[in-house]
């Protein structure tokens, strides 16, 4: 029936009629959506969309695009079901718009085609090869424009599939059309050489035997084009030579200088984006280590380019958000997309310096990263080259050459960490500079220069030693704070984030400035606007981590507290403000200490109803009354383990009626991978305060952990294994025997962790290593019958891990496995060496005792030849006992 199907034509007119109220800017949207929704119920709803894109000539070409549209979202939902006749008629109507007079349906219809090959694949549409190596071959450009637009698109969405095997015919597409497209390099229509470079540069990653056979002539075929007249062409030059130096460097060594002196003046293209692809190059090449000495030849013109470069453009955005003050309400698009972090037991978390990973890349940040890539390369070579145009700029004080001065702050911040040999002894003149530009008249200035203190904190906070060092250090937080109080909204952000930073660098420094720092704090919170107050409480949490308990003042906390528990009760739980505050609130916690019971329990309730809505939202939203988001959940949890971290075992009053045990088992098997993560890691934090209160549900919990170990789960999330391991740990040592019925599936799910060491997160191998440990000491008897099979990996671990009490523990189940079963690791001895010899100083003298008194066991058992010959084994260094 399929095969032979023809549309009615009252169905044709309604839909038709359908389709041009939907393009009506004045139409109902949702009338017309649920209309259409209705027509899809239609087995062969597809088949009309596919006629009249095809073939409605007398329909309005955005008509038919509305219906190809509509039909390429169709079927990327629907194809697979779709009855087989269908498909073939779909398929059939589309092919001839591949010559199709007009560009947009030509557009439309190579969309549609690359939907149905990612549902169906080439093998389900042998015909579509043929057709696009007819229209190719055609001559007529309408064809051959048509077929390369839909290759393209192939190209982009799934270059695998062009690269692969299909049944029935002889050759890989790839080599078909591979020829063709190379030769539409020399074609005299820019939009075939636009084309068939974009499709060629899609493979480079994937690298097929066709391309890299042909890879001379691809070369050939980018040095004819690296001068085309066409804008979009020259850039895509640019980006293949940036992603051909990323993973085929070798390729390129014999025209590297050429293409390097090529990319040096597409940096200077007067098309921006051209400049901004080429700009690429030099961190690429940084990072393939590739044949520095021909860069370092280059330095002296490519430095001036890339500090010109860094001006901001006429249009950059940032001009105009440079104007808005702190009067002006943030609009919705202002606000960036929030992600917070879970909580990770184990990891060194780094603070980014400059938060624009949400803003748009552009040549101005390219070339100050490049910059910076570079100093880290060349060092101090490139200041010769650098530093006298950064003085030349920042000596003019028109404001029409305000632009530059800014550039040249933002290289000084460029270059802070790769120069800092040889900025170090002008550091104290440099930063002397920077502090008057904090009052700067043009906001941007001062942004820019609070980011490039920042980028001196180190150093800043090293100096305070000296009395020149302390004032200077006074000076610029002084100077920040000041710029936090700004009037300008770019200018708060720029001043709250570099202070950020000061306080990571400062820590103790900070302590005898403390109120004034709380004071311009909590000012700021009062009159930021929504975008710029979560920077806030990032400042506000930093500081707590910085000086610790010694913010648990009640000069201080009278400060401190009332607007933050006013802001807390003013957001509702389904407010994602909320989310910053919660984070802000678990560093308050961990630095007050016991200090934070006070404000403990309408904390600890809040977070516990914030969980129960969202699980109940996950299935059912409207009982809960909010929309599920699991963020909510993560933050949640992360404070209550804030809470247990800091109130200690006094957190037992507060849980000890709640739900939260049943509510953390639920989280603990939870589809989400992060709200895994922060479960276990809250577990962990609450095995070590309370245990008794987890006992009853010991068994779920350490179940739903060792799960989290599974080879297969490993794949998914290492920072969930990372914690649900580090739980388990804790809560051997707490519960001790009790864990006893579930160690071997723990140990078996540890064991291939430590003999894969190599190709899995450090962090996860230390904590398996130390909960191998802690199992072995709270279960020996279970534990060391099985010891031969990861006695070697496991020391190897152990030897990796500072020293630390958890260190500790792991060493004490290492001597008491040895003693139940002694002959067990008699094949690795050499291995235990090594992990005992990792100490700096064991500071537990009862576990300095056990250790000697094992090494000491194993001198008797093998004598004085035998110890001799084990010791001659070990490094020469590695001396014990």
């Amino acid at each position: 029936m399929a095969a032979t199907w023809q549309p009615k034509e009252e169905g044709l007119n309604e839909i038709c009629a359908l389709l041009e109220q939907h393009i009506s800017p004045a139409s109902d949207k949702s009338r017309i959506w649920q209309q259409l929704q209705h027509y899809n119920q239609f087995p062969d709803f597809n088949n009309y969309l596919a006629f009249i894109f095809a073939r409605a000539e007398g329909k309005t070409v955005e008509i038919r695009q509305a219906a190809g549209l509509l039909l390429k979202n169709n079927m990327r939902t629907a194809y697979r079901t779709l009855d087989p006749g269908y498909q073939h008629y779909i398929k059939s109507e589309l092919l001839p718009c591949l010559g199709a007079p007009d560009r947009h349906i030509r557009s439309t219809v190579g969309t549609i085609i690359s939907v149905i090959v990612q549902q169906g694949r080439i093998s389900g549409w042998p015909e579509l090869l043929q057709a696009l190596v007819q229209c190719l071959d055609s001559n007529d450009l309408n064809h051959m424009e048509g077929s390369m637009d839909a290759l393209s698109k192939i190209c982009e969405d799934i270059p695998q599939e062009l690269d692969s095997e299909i049944p029935g015919i002889n050759e890989r597409p790839i080599d078909v059309f591979l020829p063709r497209l190379l030769q539409f390099f020399q074609s005299p229509h820019p939009s075939l050489r636009k084309l068939s470079l974009g499709s060629i540069n899609q493979f480079i990653m994937l690298m097929p035997s066709a391309l890299h056979l042909s890879m001379d002539r691809f070369l050939q075929g980018l040095f004819a084009l690296s001068n085309d007249s066409v804008a979009e062409v020259r850039k895509l030059v640019c980006a293949a030579f940036v992603q051909l130096i990323d993973v085929r460097p070798s390729l390129l060594e014999p025209h590297l200088r050429t293409i390097t002196e090529f990319m040096l003046q597409a940096n200077n293209d007067s098309d921006e984006e051209v400049a901004l692809e080429a700009c690429e190059y030099w961190s690429t090449y940084c990072q393939a280590e590739l044949h520095l000495e021909l860069l370092r030849d280059l330095l002296d013109r490519l430095i001036p380019v890339l500090l010109t470069n860094m001006a901001y453009a006429y249009d950059d955005e940032s001009l105009l958000e440079a104007e808005e003050d702190d009067s002006l309400p943030d609009r919705d698009q202002d606000l960036k997309p929030r992600f917070h972090s879970s909580r990770l037991h184990g990891s060194d978390e780094a603070r980014d310096d400059d938060d624009d990973s949400f803003n748009i890349w552009n040549l101005r940040k390219c070339s100050a990263a490049s910059l910076d890539e570079i100093s880290n390369v060349y060092g101090d070579e490139i200041l010769p080259s650098l530093m006298p145009l950064v003085q030349a700029k920042l000596s003019t004080s028109d404001d029409a050459t305000w632009k530059a001065r800014e550039a040249a702050v933002l290289a000084l911040g460029a270059i802070a960490e790769g120069c800092i040999r040889g900025l170090y002894p002008h550091l104290a003149e440099i930063v002397e500079f920077l502090i008057p530009l904090l009052d700067d008249k043009f906001p941007l200035i001062r942004s820019i220069t609070c980011w490039t203190l920042s980028r001196f904190s180190k150093f800043i906070v090293q100096g305070i030693e000296n009395q020149k060092g302390h004032e200077q250090f006074n000076k610029v937080l002084t100077g920040l704070l000041k710029r936090i109080l700004d009037t300008n909204k770019r200018v708060q952000e720029a001043a709250c984030s570099a202070f950020a930073t000061l306080e990571e660098e400062a820590a103790d420094e900070l302590v005898p400035h403390l109120e004034t720092i709380l004071q311009h704090l909590l000012c700021a919170f009062g009159r930021y606007q929504r975008r710029n107050l979560r920077i806030v409480y990032d400042a506000i949490g930093t500081l707590a981590d910085a000086v610790g308990a010694e913010l648990n003042r009640p000069k201080y906390l009278d400060i401190l507290m009332p607007p933050l528990i006013a802001k807390w009760q003013q957001l509702s739980n389904s407010d994602k403000d909320l989310f910053p505050l919660l984070e802000c609130f678990t560093s308050i916690a961990q630095a007050l200490g016991t200090g934070f019971c006070q404000f403990g329990e309408p904390v600890f309730q809040r977070c516990i109803v914030i969980i129960q809505s969202q699980q109940l939202a996950k299935y059912d939203p409207a009982s809960a009354g909010v929309q599920y988001d699991k963020e909510f959940i993560v933050c949640a949890l992360d404070l209550l383990s804030g809470l247990a971290e800091g109130l200690g075992s006094m957190v037992e009053n507060l849980v000890a009626q709640s739900k939260l045990k049943d509510l953390l088992l639920q989280c603990c098997t939870d589809d989400a991978p992060d709200v895994r993560q922060s479960a276990f890691a809250l577990l962990g934090d609450l095995a070590r305060v309370c245990p008794t209160y987890l006992h009853p549900s010991l068994s779920g919990f350490v179940n739903a952990a060792a799960k989290q170990l599974e080879t297969s789960q490993l794949a998914e999330s290492i920072s969930v294994a990372n914690n649900a391991c580090w739980a388990i740990g804790e809560l051997a040592i707490k519960v001790r025997q009790e864990i006893s019925p579930i160690v071997m599936t723990v140990i078996s799910c540890l064991v291939p962790i430590l003999q894969h060491a190599e190709s899995l997160n450090r962090s996860l191998i230390e904590n398996s290593a130390i909960t191998l440990g802690r199992l072995a000491w709270v279960c020996p008897d279970i534990v060391s019958p099985h010891m031969e099979h990861f006695m070697q990996p496991w020391c190897i671990a152990l030897s990796m891990i500072r020293d630390d009490v958890e260190k500790e523990d792991a060493f004490r189940g290492l001597c008491a496995i040895v003693r139940a079963n002694p002959s067990g690791a008699s094949g690795s001895l050499v291995h235990i060496g090594k992990a005992v010899a990792s100490w700096n100083v064991i500071r537990s003298k009862d576990l300095h005792d056990e250790v000697c008194h094992v090494l000491h066991g194993y001198k008797q058992m093998l004598g004085d030849g035998g110890w001799e010959q084990y010791l001659s084994a070990l490094e020469p260094d590695l001396v014990f006992v």
